[in-house]
């Protein structure tokens, strides 16, 4: 779709109810076109050019209607519109904070966790968040896969048995044709090990008129299909945004949002609260809360972890629990998902626990005189839920045993995890060697 250039403001708020195709077509990606809307001076525009060469701008009329051009700070401006602040590289700034090229096997496919993996089917998006993580590709068309690509990240995921959840990502996998995202869907279903497909999309927010009756349709025939979305602030809850949500959760499509924490965006306990209020109330579970990842030009938008602490706080035991996300910072270097939460254990003993609520009511709660379980090593019923693709090892509770897991299967000896190329031990092993090599040395003299 080749997008107007010239697009008057008055044009393009007069398509921000338009089909989705009629939007795509008039992309505000000029900041000539927001000359009028914004009142941008020519510093501004001037800015906001220098931005763009590093990351393009890209706008729907229907998001960008949702504007309040008598806000400085509006939430919508801020996530729509680039800023010079995009030119600044910090210290702590990563092309790829979290090494999802380095997990990927194939083109297409990052796999990190055992039983999961990323398939990432476009590299474009309706519209271009400033606080994009994967500013390093998306935009890019040059990095679209092909469905040659694509067949090929489906036979990845044919020949790994261990997969039993696929995310379907990009960009934004509902910026596909209706057909396309058809096709991917009836490949994956087609594969026996995997059970779900999940889709991640900003359509809902940006877009809401993608959400037709054509897409919902199509989804409804490939169930268990989940879809999340990505909702940051209130005003974006929209009587549109409302439609599509509906639509999508009419058809039996479980809905869940993931939000990023973003500096004078939402990093205020009584918006998350308004927000995640929102999300249920238009059946959608707030899912994850993200901590901002370190990707370059986004610093601005980061807010320290205490802050994200200081909003769950707020929201656990505040409201529902169905409507707390989990809050997680993303591990730079592909570490995966790491939740925090406020601290509510203050201590424990051989016999009680000592816990806080969210009120700072401080509760003593008994443990059972009779700690040890049960359950017999060699349980049948684990044996029989084991995925037949990682047999339990013998005296084994679970069908993994990666990290932490070590310490608790008995199947092993294993009483550390340790670091690899940790300093300790590699001295540990040199002196072991120098004195194994000085008692060979004596044997051989007094031989």
């Amino acid at each position: 779709m080749i997008p107007s250039k010239n697009a008057t403001p008055q044009h393009w708020l007069s398509l921000a109810n338009a089909d989705w195709k009629t939007q795509m077509k008039h992309l505000i990606q000029s900041p000539d076109q927001l000359r009028d809307f914004l009142n941008l001076s020519d510093r501004q525009i001037n800015e906001i050019n220098r931005a763009s060469q590093l990351f393009p701008m890209a706008i729907t009329p229907y998001y960008a209607s949702l504007i309040d051009t008598k806000d400085p700070q509006c939430p919508i401006r801020a996530q729509a519109v680039p800023t010079i602040r995009e030119t600044d590289f910090a210290s702590a700034d990563i092309e790829d904070p979290l090494a999802e090229d380095h997990d990927s096997p194939v083109p297409g496919i990052t796999h990190r966790y055992p039983d999961r993996v990323l398939l990432v089917v476009s590299q474009m998006c309706a519209m271009f968040c400033r606080h994009c993580t994967r500013k390093r590709s998306v935009g890019d068309e040059t990095h679209t896969p092909s469905k040659d690509s694509l067949k090929n990240a489906i036979q990845y995921i044919r020949d790994t048995p261990g997969i039993r959840d696929v995310l379907i990502s990009g960009g934004d996998p509902f910026l596909l044709s209706t057909k396309r995202l058809d096709w991917i869907l009836t490949e994956l279903n087609g594969i026996e090990h995997v059970e779900i497909v999940r889709i991640g999309t900003r359509t809902p927010v940006v877009l809401p008129q993608r959400i037709d009756d054509e897409l919902v349709n199509m989804l409804k025939k490939h169930h268990p299909v989940w879809v999340n979305t990505h909702f940051n602030h209130p005003r974006e809850v929209t009587a549109e945004s409302k439609k599509a949500l509906r639509k999508l959760a009419d058809a039996g499509i479980p809905l869940g949002n993931q939000s990023v924490l973003l500096r004078d965006v939402n990093d205020c306990p009584l918006i998350m609260q308004n927000l995640v209020h929102r999300m249920v109330q238009n059946r959608v579970r707030p899912y994850y809360m993200y901590q901002c990842d370190l990707s370059r030009g986004i610093e601005h938008f980061r807010t320290s972890v205490s802050k994200g602490i200081e909003i769950m706080e707020m929201l656990i035991g505040h409201t529902s629990g169905f409507a707390v996300p989990t809050y997680v910072v993303d591990a730079p270097g592909g570490g995966g998902k790491i939740p925090l939460t406020p601290q509510y254990l203050i201590s424990m003993g051989t016999r009680k626990v000592v816990l806080r609520n969210y009120e700072g009511v401080i509760c003593l709660y008994s443990e059972p005189p009779q700690k040890e379980s049960s359950c017999p090593a060699d349980c049948q019923y684990c044996d029989d839920l084991t995925p037949k693709s990682k047999p339990t090892p013998k005296g084994s509770k679970w069908a993994t045993n990666v990290g932490v897991g070590k310490l608790f299967d008995d199947s092993n000896n294993v009483i550390a995890i340790v670091p690899e190329n940790l300093e300790r031990v590699q001295r540990r092993e040199e002196n072991y060697q120098e004195n194994h090599q000085e008692n060979i040395n004596d044997g051989e003299k007094n031989d």
